[in-house]
């Protein structure tokens, strides 16, 4: 993206927050903690809350102060403190800072980490907080809302969303004589694409046995050929399954025939994507921010259809509640209300590589307008699937990673490296249970 595109787009969202107002207050409801909570528009007694939050990098230590400050100016009565961190260190600090009653009232978290917080006792259940500003299910992607969910309650209302796609390097198909018009959008045309590019000397897909790259692109294909990744309850791995030996084949085939070369290094393939040395890459929306893009004539499609579904792997961050001891109910009543005016007015958070979750401000026109790019991953929500929801599912996720590795470097067949991770996985499912309870 322009540099100078990307300033006017901030300086957008800002104009926008300008001009929306907030819903009006409803009868309240009752927190977890106790004490009410307010609807969209706090009008309690002046108060300051603490905002935690991972993003220390790209344009979000730009915009979100921005942002922050408008919110303050708008409300004489708030003063949001905004406390940037990286993720790591926010799920080590949390535990013991809200124990001691110094947590913050407010924080961000992946969709993978909600339910451990809420197992630990550390989020306030938030389905009162919700009614109250209005939302339900129907406003945000469709499945969205079980991301933030937990033992039948509600802890999270989401705030973005950062779907899988596939990046094209259109010089690259050019070269092999490729109409890059035509992108391929299920596996009989992406594999005769991948043939005429081997043809030319082209190895057209790079594949990776890492996390951001290789293992999301795993989860969608596993997803596509109708598998899952763990049962119902998560209390069983089932990323091994027929569909789950298929997604990985798929991967390593490409490997073995030559589509691919062996032992690529992490981010090799977006940057032999960047360097004209191959033509696919499968990458997050994130890279939609990556400047290197900005000297490439590249396009952003829809992952194709590999297997007998439609399907793309996505992640998502929400907002949380926070249980600090002695919790002040009016904080969270004022943090509702600043939850509510951020998703109203995140248009621009698309400037960070994240689609906005709130469905009314992703679907406006104007969005795309101002962020072109975005439009492919935007048509993907409707089959995206989410992180699992379950506390430490993390630990046992990491090993659906160390399956792939061993696959892709030829370490173990795909049934066997599947196999051996989800006997791991069921232990540490099994570990969690007894840790967490439900």
């Amino acid at each position: 993206m322009k540099e100078g595109f990307a300033r006017r787009a901030i300086a957008a969202t800002l104009a926008v927050g300008m001009g929306v107002a907030l819903a009006g207050c409803s009868t309240g409801g009752t927190s977890a903690g106790g004490g009410a909570v307010s609807g969209a528009d706090y009008t309690g007694p002046d108060v300051t809350i603490s905002f935690w939050n991972g993003w220390t990098g790209g344009a979000a230590p730009v915009l979100v102060p921005k942002l922050v400050e408008e919110f303050n100016s708008e409300h004489p009565n708030i003063v949001v403190k905004n406390v940037p961190m990286e993720w790591g260190d926010i799920s080590k600090k949390m535990p013991l800072a809200i124990k001691a009653g110094k947590g913050p009232d407010v924080a961000v978290a992946h969709g993978d980490d909600v339910a451990t917080y809420a197992a630990q006792g550390l989020l306030l259940e938030a389905d009162a907080i919700i009614d109250d500003l209005g939302y339900s299910a129907d406003d945000f992607p469709e499945g969205l809302m079980d991301a933030g969910a937990y033992s039948g309650s509600q802890y999270g209302i989401p705030w973005s969303v950062t779907p899988l796609g596939l990046y094209v390097n259109n010089d690259v198909l050019k070269s092999a004589g490729i109409d890059p018009a035509t992108v391929p959008a299920d596996k009989d045309g992406y594999m005769a694409a991948l043939e005429t590019l081997k043809a030319a000397g082209i190895q057209g897909e790079w594949v990776d046995g890492y996390v951001f790259t290789g293992t999301f692109e795993f989860q969608s294909l596993l997803w596509q050929f109708g598998g899952d990744l763990y049962n119902d309850d998560v209390t069983k791995a089932t990323f091994n399954s027929e569909a789950g030996v298929q997604a990985l084949t798929h991967m390593t085939d490409l490997i073995d025939q030559g589509y691919s070369p062996a032992n690529v290094a992490q981010d090799g393939n977006i940057k032999g994507l960047l360097s004209g040395q191959t033509a696919y890459n499968w990458n997050g929306v994130w890279q939609t921010t990556n400047e290197a893009f900005d000297a490439l004539d590249w396009t952003a499609a829809p992952v194709p259809q590999i297997g007998t579904e439609k399907a793309v792997w996505s992640s998502s961050t929400h907002w949380m509640f926070l249980n600090n001891k002695g919790q002040d109910a009016n904080k969270t009543s004022a943090a509702a209300t600043f939850v509510k005016w951020m998703n109203e007015n995140s248009s621009g958070w698309a400037e960070t590589g994240e689609l906005p979750a709130a469905n009314d401000v992703r679907n406006d026109p104007a969005l795309i307008e101002a962020y072109p790019n975005l439009a492919t991953f935007i048509d993907e929500l409707p089959y995206a699937h989410y992180e699992t929801s379950a506390p430490g599912i993390t630990a046992a996720n990491a090993l659906i990673t160390t399956a792939l590795n061993e696959a892709l470097t030829g370490k173990k067949s795909p049934a066997d490296a599947l196999d051996d991770a989800a006997k791991q996985a069921d232990a540490i499912l099994k570990q969690n249970e007894a840790k967490y309870g439900d």
